[in-house]
């Protein structure tokens, strides 16, 4: 699977999440070996009452039940948006090979902005990265979500 085969799954997930009133970012973890898709999610901190609940996490939680190991060493995740500095962390965390995510994120995002997480000198691990896979198509759906907020809200 392609990493724009992988991207294009990742935004099924976040036109869901915006479907549902969530901030449209959506993640996929697969298998590079096989292709495989282990896990997808959407964002979901508003439904689900949890300020940790981004698509991120989320993927990661589906793939370590379904794996039953917290550990996804070799898998990648793919993901809308840059990653912040908490899904950052878990990431790290988890051990995930690589990650590879569309629109940069200037304000929040913690792999090539703000923080740098992976680059730290106190991060145990550090997967590998690819950013601006598909990154316009990932903007824009963002920008469109807030624009109409924006809008209603007037």
């Amino acid at each position: 699977m392609t990493d724009e085969d992988a991207m294009a799954l990742a935004l099924e997930e976040a036109r869901a999440a915006a479907e549902r009133g969530e901030t449209p970012v959506g993640a996929v973890i697969l298998d590079p070996r096989t292709g495989e898709v282990i896990a997808k999610a959407g964002n979901g901190p508003i439904a689900a009452h949890d300020p940790t609940a981004h698509a991120e996490i989320a993927a990661m939680r589906a793939a370590a039940a379904k794996l039953e190991n917290y550990r996804l060493t070799d898998l990648t995740l793919v993901v809308t948006l840059e990653p912040c500095a908490m899904c950052a962390g878990a990431i790290s965390h988890a051990r995930i090979g690589r990650v590879v995510w569309g629109a940069d994120d200037p304000k929040g995002g913690a792999v090539v902005h703000g923080p740098k997480f992976f680059a730290q000198p106190t991060c145990h691990w550090r997967p590998e990265t690819t950013g601006g896979v598909m990154a316009q198509e990932s903007a824009d759906l963002l920008r469109g979500f807030f624009r109409a907020r924006r809008k209603a809200k007037t």
